[in-house]
């Protein structure tokens, strides 16, 4: 089996990515995140949002609706621009991105095994159109938001006004975005619906240059450091001019090296001054920014890290994926394959579990009691099924960090093994430390 048929197989069967709508039979490119997917997405997040925005004195965070005032998106250049190039087979009708050389390759013949014929490229708006009100016409048509971004542009006066910021500062914001991508795959690396955490990081013209510098090498330190991404796993990719989306001026993307091959999770963006200069022309606003010491007014540069949560997500498994052979301790004992995902401990979905050597009083009881403490500070699972070497083995599967056993001696001497999934190394603890013990490890 292939290592991403093993990532994936994996996601399912402990509940990490599940098929949507499966019971319909599923739905192309649309995913559900099962008990531990969604949890470990919410580390991601929540992480990402404290180093951006919580531990920086220069960032403030906003939410914006999914659903904007059409007019945005024509300022923006998303309708006149936001395409690709699409290309359809004149014999199986198969529609694939004319950039992407593996996905022609992936169609380079039909179903009845004929060459693919294809047509010239025509531009493909990514854009998704709906109406608001109980008419679809023109005058009651909206789209999706196919970027986050946008918010921040046109919210940028209230901002100055609401914080008293100076420059230079960012704003932030986490949220779904859409976009009508032509061809899909790979779990959920290429969907139509994704989260996209991002910032406009807002400098004096002639400083974007530095910024996007400094913004760079903190994107890479998070990833290496605070996502515990390998580094030889990523790089930094610079794009041509010809690749530039139409509001840059300099683009570098980060990327991946997946099961599948090197592929984007993220990048940073020159966007200049396109964005607010033209809100200012199609809105009318005044939308630019005020030197209080000086009287300087000017329209401000913009430098946008941008990370793409979901395939982040899916590198993160990737990369935190171990294989290693395990022997039974029987006679003829056979080799065994086991699985450890090696999650950075302040990602994986659970800190700690709670397993009683026994089934039988009083080890639940005092299992229990164990467990609903620790609950009040991490994410805790329990677990009395099985013998403790598969129990240990499931929670290596899942990137568990901590393995608490309440064995026929804690009644005793009130305490605990504690196990650490990355040594194997196992500790006594007293049941009354555990929590001060799980502060300073688990974090």
């Amino acid at each position: 089996m292939e290592l991403m048929d093993k990532i994936i197989s994996l996601s399912k069967r402990r509940g990490f990515i599940f098929s949507g709508s499966e019971i319909y039979g599923g739905l192309a490119a649309s995913y559900d995140y099962g008990p531990l997917g969604a949890e470990l997405f919410n580390n991601i997040r929540n992480l990402w949002w404290k180093r951006m925005v919580q531990q920086r004195a220069d960032m403030v965070g906003v939410r914006g609706p999914i659903i904007m005032n059409p007019k945005v998106w024509e300022a923006s250049g998303h309708i006149k621009n936001f395409t690709d190039p699409l290309i359809e087979c004149k014999i199986c009708h198969a529609r694939v991105r004319a950039d992407k050389r593996a996905d022609i390759l992936a169609h380079e013949k039909t179903h009845s095994g004929q060459k693919a014929e294809w047509t010239k490229p025509k531009n493909f708006n990514l854009l998704f159109k709906t109406f608001i009100g109980p008419t679809e016409d023109n005058q009651s048509a909206v789209f999706l938001r196919g970027e986050t971004a946008q918010t921040m542009f046109t919210d940028f006066k209230l901002i100055l006004e609401t914080t008293r910021k100076k420059l230079p500062f960012g704003i932030a914001q986490i949220g779904r975005s859409f976009r009508n991508e032509i061809t899909t795959g790979n779990s959920i690396f290429r969907t139509k619906e994704f989260t996209i955490a991002e910032l406009e990081y807002f400098v004096r013209p002639g400083d974007d240059e530095a910024a996007f510098t400094e913004w760079l090498a903190f994107q890479q330190e998070f990833f290496a450091k605070d996502l515990g991404i390998k580094k030889e796993n990523l790089k930094i990719v610079e794009l041509p001019k010809s690749e530039l989306a139409h509001y840059s001026k300099r683009t570098a993307d980060t990327y991946y090296k997946f099961p599948f091959g090197w592929d984007e999770i993220a990048g940073i963006a020159n966007r200049t001054d396109y964005d607010l200069k033209n809100h200012i022309e199609f809105s009318g606003a005044n939308l630019k920014y005020k030197d209080k010491t000086t009287g300087e007014e000017f329209i401000p540069y913009v430098v946008e890290p941008t990370f793409g949560l979901d395939r982040i997500m899916l590198a993160v498994l990737a990369d935190a994926y171990a294989e290693s052979e395990a022997r039974s301790g029987k006679k003829d004992a056979v080799h065994e394959t086991e699985v450890t995902l090696k999650l950075a401990k302040s990602l994986a979905p659970i800190k700690i579990a709670v397993l009683p050597l026994s089934e039988k009083e009083p080890l639940v009881a005092m299992a229990a009691a164990i467990l609903k403490n620790l609950q009040n500070y991490w994410m805790c699972q329990y677990d009395e099924t099985a013998s403790i070497g598969k129990r240990y083995r499931r929670q290596d599967e899942i990137g568990t960090p901590f393995c608490v056993t309440i064995d026929f001696e804690s009644q005793k001497d009130q305490a605990v093994t504690v196990r650490d999934r990355d040594t194997m190394e196992q500790e006594r603890i007293s049941i009354s430390n555990l929590v001060d013990f799980f502060r300073e490890k688990a974090g």
